[in-house]
């Protein structure tokens, strides 16, 4: 594993695209997000995917979640009803991920078998500027092995991942507290998959009057 550390704005540029020659190669980035540090591959590659749930040792059954640097790169990645629009034009950046038809461009390996993916752009600049630079959506999973707790640490992540990943993008620890809430989102009323650092309530509250 190649660590990059990101402690000035000078460092951010170079380290950036050594993760993106990563990505192209099908390889895996740890990276921080605006909750804890997650997991990168192209989710157009089919080997790439696959790569990662072997790493994690997730079970394939379920599907990964992906980020995008904008509202833009997520249509690319997922289809989006109106209130899916509505709650990413509220809420984004920040964390809460909609559920939303892939495309057909996305892995079936990430998908879940209804055919959606959750996307988010989230609140963290060096997350957002790892996509924007990709040029499209990439992975979100948890920075761990699965059935282990996620962590917002660079260096929890360099002594468990360092032998599984090819690059950490170190900057120091992400914000860490509840992760992503989660909706499914394909017209009508949202539906709430996982609670989290976005409360509920708010989200109704965004949509009242709308519903």
């Amino acid at each position: 594993m190649t660590r990059v550390r990101i402690i000035r704005e000078s460092d951010e540029a170079p380290a950036i695209a050594a993760a993106v020659d990563v990505l192209r190669r099908d390889g895996i980035v740890a990276y921080p997000t605006d909750t804890l540090y997650g997991l990168a591959v192209d989710p157009r590659s089919d080997a790439a995917v696959e790569r990662l749930f072997a790493v994690k040792g997730r079970d394939r059954s379920q599907p990964i979640p992906l980020i995008a640097a904008d509202l833009d790169q997520a249509r690319a990645a997922g289809e989006f009803c109106t209130e899916g629009l509505r709650l990413a034009s509220a809420f984004w950046p920040g964390p809460l991920a909609l559920i939303v038809p892939a495309r057909a461009e996305m892995s079936a390996a990430l998908v879940a078998a209804d055919g959606t993916v959750a996307i988010r752009v989230p609140a963290h600049p060096v997350a957002r500027r790892l996509a924007a630079a990709f040029g499209g959506c990439v992975t979100a999973t948890s920075a761990n092995l699965s059935g282990e707790p996620a962590t917002a640490s660079a260096e929890t992540v360099a002594a468990f991942m360092a032998e599984r990943i090819d690059l950490l993008l170190d900057c120091g620890d992400a914000p860490g507290g509840p992760p992503s809430t989660i909706l499914a989102v394909r017209g009508g009323s949202p539906v709430l998959v996982r609670e989290g650092a976005v409360a509920w309530e708010r989200v109704l509250e965004s949509l009242k009057g709308n519903l």
